[in-house]
């Protein structure tokens, strides 16, 4: 399942979400907060080797990528549609 790592203030993170949400395509949400340090933060600098959000981190296609419409492209490419709804 792709993980979506994001941050509730960021304009760019709630349109990935939205997207998602609206698609219905699954995905674990990873929230994290820039101002502050995590364990989730942590995780997020050590997958994409910066904190910057929205993240996605897809396990299964091994595809890690920061930018809210590179995002949006991929989850379309690779998920939409192809999901069980389940």
């Amino acid at each position: 399942m792709i993980q979506l790592y994001f941050d509730p203030g960021c304009p760019y993170c709630t349109r990935v979400l939205d997207h998602l949400d609206r698609t219905e395509i699954p995905y674990e949400k990873k929230q994290i907060s820039l101002r502050a340090d995590s364990e989730t933060r942590r995780e997020l600098v050590v997958l994409g080797g910066r904190s910057q959000v929205p993240f996605l981190h897809d396990p299964e296609r091994e595809v890690r990528m920061f930018e809210s419409e590179d995002i949006v492209e991929y989850v379309n490419r690779h998920y939409a549609n192809h999901h069980d709804g389940s």
